[in-house]
């Protein structure tokens, strides 16, 4: 299958391997449920397809979800990219089995050069916060790149004050809704549609292969621009979208790109005021 060679532009790879997740958060943005286990992709088609992407040094392939731990054959898919040198990094709520995924997984599988840990654990509402500690101490003592991501829309300050006892990387993003976040886009979520065009610069790939430009399309299952499997993949510039005004948060967001610096916007739109 020929390679398939990203913009220069592009700023983040993300799999959703799958959209399922153990935790259960009232404000979550994925859609729970949108595919059915069945119809997910399987590991060998995931190898596959993401072997062929051409990474960079400072371009590494997320797998994510959902809870991205939670498909049947992540050890698998991990296990592949690493072998053929493929750099990655993991977004988990932190619930599997540490001690599987010690014997699966080497700190060497999510190891890059980067200014913020290949392995990051999202901080809920919903998660044990004691659990979610221990396993990630546990982690770093043995060599992995951890970190953990918390929002600001709860009290952050005991698990912070915990990171920096023992060193752990703790960061806080912004809670994103109609009216929480910094856009730099507001009226992108004002529900007032409009025709606009829009130059992506994410690779996002649903847990059946399809490939999206951004996760408004992404969630609502619409306008694909072509599938990881397919015999040849072409990234348009600027394409038509007749849905600004009902964009997804984490695409318009202003925000820090790989290299952490701030200013970074998923998405260019011109047409809007």
């Amino acid at each position: 299958m020929k390679p398939i060679i990203l913009p220069e532009n592009y700023n983040y790879i993300a799999a959703f391997l799958t959209l399922c997740c153990n935790l259960n958060c009232d404000y979550c943005i994925n859609r729970q449920g949108e595919f059915k286990v069945s119809e997910e992709m399987s590991g060998k088609d995931w190898i596959k397809g993401l072997l062929r992407i051409q990474t960079r040094e400072d371009l590494s392939i997320t797998l994510q979800g959902g809870e991205p731990t939670l498909h049947k054959d992540f050890y698998e898919i991990a296990g592949k990219l690493y072998d053929k040198n493929k750099k990655m990094d993991l977004l988990t709520n932190g619930l599997f089995d540490v001690g599987e995924f010690c014997n699966k997984i080497s700190p060497s599988v999510f190891e890059r050069e980067a200014k913020y840990a290949s392995i990051r654990f999202s901080y809920h509402a919903n998660t044990n916060m004691q659990a979610l500690m221990a396993k990630v101490w546990l982690l770093q003592i043995r060599g992995y790149s951890v970190g953990i991501w918390g929002l600001d829309n709860i009290d952050n300050t005991e698990i912070q004050d915990f990171c920096k006892w023992l060193n752990i990387d703790f960061r806080v993003k912004e809670y994103l809704d109609k009216t929480h976040g910094t856009y730099k886009y507001p009226k992108a979520l004002n529900g007032r549609l409009k025709k606009v065009l829009c130059k992506p610069s994410e690779l996002l790939i649903n847990p059946v292969g399809y490939i999206f430009r951004c996760h408004a399309d992404l969630y609502a299952n619409r306008n694909p621009i072509g599938h990881i499997l397919a015999d040849e993949i072409t990234f348009p510039d600027y394409l038509p979208c007749d849905y600004f005004g009902a964009c997804n948060s984490c695409d318009i967001k202003l925000k820090t790109n790989r290299f952490q610096e701030y200013g970074h916007c998923s998405v260019i739109i011109e047409g809007v005021e």
